[in-house]
């Protein structure tokens, strides 16, 4: 497995476990809870994605799982800013994590972007 790949596998999972942490240390109120629990799945599903698109069979395929990633990190980000917005969270301590799910987004448009290129 050629080294960039591996570079982002383990950033998509150390990115889940910053959500799995993240969503512990929610209050336990109903909307916290809510919007936790949404990007809970989103956050972490990201990674899973990027492993099966790692895995595909075809271009396509490939296309195909990098576009589910850009989706789950993207919707991660409206939740993450949800909990800030709708002061469950402090936005200063959602800043590394809005700053790791920005970047994520960045690297996958710009994955998906070139791979559309080269079909």
């Amino acid at each position: 497995m050629e080294r960039a790949n591996q570079d982002l596998r383990d950033r998509t999972e150390d990115y889940a476990l910053k959500i799995i942490r993240m969503f512990s240390a929610l209050p336990k109120t109903a909307v916290a809870q809510v919007l936790g629990r949404q990007v809970l799945r989103s956050g972490t599903s990201v990674g899973a994605n990027y492993r099966e698109a790692s895995r595909s069979r075809s271009k396509a395929e490939f296309i195909s799982k990098i576009g589910d990633c850009l989706k789950e990190i993207d919707e991660s980000e409206y939740w993450l800013r949800l909990l800030t917005k709708s002061g469950v969270v402090k936005p200063d301590q959602m800043e590394n994590l809005l700053n790791e799910t920005n970047q994520l987004i960045a690297i996958f448009t710009t994955i998906h972007k070139k791979a559309k290129e080269q079909q």
